[in-house]
């Protein structure tokens, strides 16, 4: 893999990385472009102790542009998108309307009790172009490709953990317009956060109760050992990796990839995992994209990897990184042919799911249409 670091018009970062050594990357982002205002902020709510961000800027974020306007597609003359080469192998570039940027900043309290608490919303966004072809997507990749996306992403965490402020690192992918994707190019993109999700937090709490319990031991791996003897709901058993659906699975097709030696993060997988992730993952997504039969569209889904945070101080629960478990979480909304999974009141006033597809029943189906 060959890394060249860039800048674009308005100073923000492009990084590209090849298969081949040999690739050259000198083109210039000729675009006359304003320099980028991304005036984040993050606020706590006290009732949920959480933090939610602010970011009136990504009001005006590209919206469903036509094919040909398309700015993750390489450039050409007298059109030039966000990347400014002709053809590249995966790019990556600070987003231009962050949801977070720019370096840690004070954090304020106002109100009655000082209960309204706000801060800079700082950390950095990240979008990653999986390819140069606009009509393709992951599941279209070869191992190969694959591969270095899985690089990319390994390399992105190492970085941005390493940045000013940044707490947990997140990279996910988001297919298909049902999910809220406003571009169509085959993407992904990576968050580094100002602070420890709420989810993951959540999670962290269940690890430290479940090793303080009677029983003790590492909940993700006692997860995870008890799907595989369970077997029902397991969807491929790799040498170096199992999927399942998980027991209480929250959404109709919900798919969990964790690699059989336990290890915190991206950076921290070993190669034999490496090797055998291209193809699991790629049979994952095209099982994905027949679930529903021939004639339906591509399924939308999440695609969503779950890192320990890199906290300068430990999160809450979490004594030692190494107790995390790095894991893969893929879902689609699409419960049915023709029919989305909606979140109603219950999903999303009371945050208490409600799956319409029992996990058996849907592991069951990711079976039967293995290649």
């Amino acid at each position: 893999m060959k890394k060249t670091s860039g800048r674009l018009a308005d100073g923000r970062e492009i990084v590209y990385y090849d298969l081949s050594d040999d690739a050259v990357r000198t083109a210039v982002d000729r675009r006359p472009m304003p320099a980028i205002e991304a005036l984040s902020e993050i606020r706590h709510d006290p009732l949920l102790d959480e933090w939610v961000g602010v970011t009136a800027h990504r009001n005006a974020r590209t919206y469903h542009p036509p094919a040909d306007e398309c700015p993750l597609c390489p450039s050409r003359e007298g059109r030039m998108s966000e990347i400014p080469e002709s053809d590249y192998d995966v790019a990556v570039f600070e987003n231009r309307f962050p949801s977070f940027r720019g370096a840690p900043g004070k954090e304020e309290s106002e109100g009655p009790s000082g209960l309204f608490r706000h801060a800079p919303g700082a950390g950095r966004c990240e979008v990653v172009s999986f390819t140069s072809d606009h009509h393709a997507s992951f599941a279209d990749l070869d191992e190969e490709q694959a591969r270095l996306v899985l690089d990319v992403w390994t390399d992105r965490t190492a970085e941005l953990s390493r940045s000013p402020g940044v707490e947990q690192v997140y990279c996910f992918e988001n297919r298909g317009e049902e999910i809220g994707v406003t571009l169509s190019h085959p993407h992904g993109q990576i968050y580094g956060y100002p602070f420890t999700t709420p989810r993951t937090t959540r999670v962290l709490r269940s690890l430290a109760e479940y090793a303080g319990g009677p029983g003790g031991g590492n909940l993700f791996d006692d997860l995870v050992a008890a799907e595989r003897a369970a077997g029902d709901r397991v969807v491929i058993d790799g040498e170096h990796w199992t999927a399942f659906v998980p027991y209480a699975a929250h959404w109709p097709y919900e798919v969990h990839l964790y690699p059989t030696a336990r290890v915190p993060d991206l950076p921290s997988l070993g190669e034999a995992a490496r090797a055998e992730f291209p193809g699991i993952y790629l049979e994952l997504l095209r099982r994905f994209d027949r679930v529903f039969g021939e004639h339906e569209p591509p399924t939308p889904y999440i695609a969503a990897w779950h890192q320990a945070p890199f906290a300068a101080e430990p999160a809450p629960g979490l004594a030692d990184r190494a107790e995390f478990a790095l894991h893969l979480e893929l879902f689609t909304i699409r419960r049915a042919p023709g029919k989305l999974k909606f979140l109603a009141g219950s999903e999303s006033g009371m945050n208490v799911f409600i799956n319409d597809v029992p996990p058996e029943a849907a592991a069951r189906r990711l079976r039967e249409v293995a290649s």
